[in-house]
């Protein structure tokens, strides 16, 4: 991101709302233990909650695409997918079914005071988000999984050559 200029009048603004260059340089990386409380409220760990409070505002979209997990999209990351999601027929296939299940699980929502979020109670369930869980930065939005599933999820996943390889094609 060196040297890369921006010709807006107000650097970290666009049209579409604050753009996301802080975050990729700070990056959400790495994951951090945490708690559900008894209201359905996550605490979304500091390492990560100064990150989205700060470059992107208190609005997030907490949803789930297949249900095991939970995402936490900051407002403006979700906005793009959402106007990429606009840009493809209103009848494509894909489309309809991702949009059934993050509408399904989903829920517009805003860090508290405390930096709290409230998961809805079908994803909670879907998802088995109880008492603690773990949060995984994924570069641009969060995840928070079930601490038995995820360790499942790996072993069920192991890393493999073709892995490698294929990053390599991304030059990673």
């Amino acid at each position: 991101m060196r040297g890369l200029r921006l010709t807006s009048p107000a650097p970290h603004l666009t049209i579409r709302g604050p753009k996301w260059t802080e975050v990729v340089k700070n990056g959400l990386r790495g994951s951090a233990p945490t708690r559900i409380d008894e209201k359905g409220r996550l605490k979304v760990p500091t390492i990560f909650r100064g990150v989205i409070q700060d470059h992107k505002g208190p609005d997030v979209f907490v949803t789930s695409v297949a249900g095991d997990s939970v995402r936490i999209y900051p407002m403006p990351v979700w906005q793009a997918i959402e106007e990429k999601l606009s840009a493809m027929p209103n009848s494509h296939p894909s489309r309809l079914k991702f949009l059934d299940r993050v509408n399904y699980y989903g829920q517009t929502c805003e860090f508290d005071g405390q930096g709290r979020v409230v998961i809805p109670p079908a994803l909670r369930q879907s998802a088995a988000i109880v008492g603690d869980v773990r949060v995984f930065g994924r570069i641009n939005y969060l995840e928070v999984w079930n601490e038995d599933r995820f360790a499942q999820r790996l072993q069920q996943q192991p890393w493999t050559d073709e892995d490698g390889m294929r990053l390599a094609e991304h030059g990673i």
